[in-house]
This record gives C-alpha cells, sequence and structure tokens, in this order.
C-alpha cells in the first residue's frame, strides 16, 4: 500500500507506454526512454523525461543551437515542477504544475492514478493513456 512516506524520494522510469484509441501501445518517447521523477516531503514534485539519443548542438552552447536543432531538442524531452496533493482513498495523485517545458501544461492540475505494489509505482492518466512505471533509486 502506498503511504506518503513511500511515495517521497527520487524515482527512475522503467516503462512509458500510451495505449491509443483502437488499443495500440506506443512508446512516446521510445522503449528505451529515460526519466527522473521526484515528490519531496514538503509537497514538490519534479519530472524529467528525454528520448535517448537526442542530438547535442553543434555550437555545444547550452542557449544558441539552431531553430531546428532547439526544436529537434524539445521534441524529445518533457519536464515540469510544481506540487503535488497525495489521496490515499481515491488512489490519486494530483500534479500541480507550476512550471513545464511544455507552456500548454503550466498553471495546471492533472489527476493521475497511483498503485504501488511493494516494489514500483505505477502511474496512469485518463487525459493520454499513458502508464509509467517507476521504481525507486
Amino acid at each position: 500500500m502506498l503511504t506518503k512516506e513511500k511515495l517521497i524520494g527520487t524515482w527512475k522510469l522503467q516503462s512509458y507506454t500510451m495505449m491509443g484509441k483502437g488499443g495500440e501501445i506506443s512508446y512516446p518517447l521510445g522503449k528505451d526512454c529515460e526519466a527522473y521523477l521526484m515528490y519531496t516531503e514538503d509537497g514538490h514534485v519534479s519530472a524529467q523525461m528525454s528520448k535517448v539519443g537526442r542530438r547535442p548542438y553543434a555550437s555545444k552552447d547550452l542557449h544558441d543551437g539552431t531553430i531546428e536543432e532547439m526544436a529537434e531538442a524539445a521534441h524529445g524531452y518533457m519536464a515540469y515542477a510544481g506540487t503535488y496533493t497525495l489521496n490515499l482513498e481515491k488512489g490519486t495523485i494530483m500534479h500541480n504544475i507550476e512550471i513545464s517545458m511544455n507552456p500548454t501544461w503550466e498553471h495546471q492540475s492533472q489527476v493521475r492514478y497511483v498503485n504501488y505494489d511493494g516494489e514500483f509505482l505505477t502511474i496512469t492518466a485518463d487525459v493520454n493513456g499513458g502508464c509509467l512505471v517507476w521504481g525507486k533509486v
């Protein structure tokens, strides 16, 4: 059973899949996607997900890529941070997103369903059929 004490900490992604409307399974950032999810005791959440094999900017400068390089890099990355509210009775966690790589998600609250089997934390979302399985670091 999940408790706040078991949730707190750093989690590493084991798998990320999405279920299509026809029942087909896809891997939005590839089967080998890498990600970390962090929950703090004071109620903050941070998520970082990256497609493996993204190419560095030719300039090697953090802020000086071409528009094409930046677009390609962003297409293979997802990140956000904010606060969370765990509802153990409903088996949900609300991510209150304050900042996000994708501005569409900023200042939104998104409900996710959580299940913890003692080893893996599974988080699912109704909005896009996403299923993420995490192991504690």
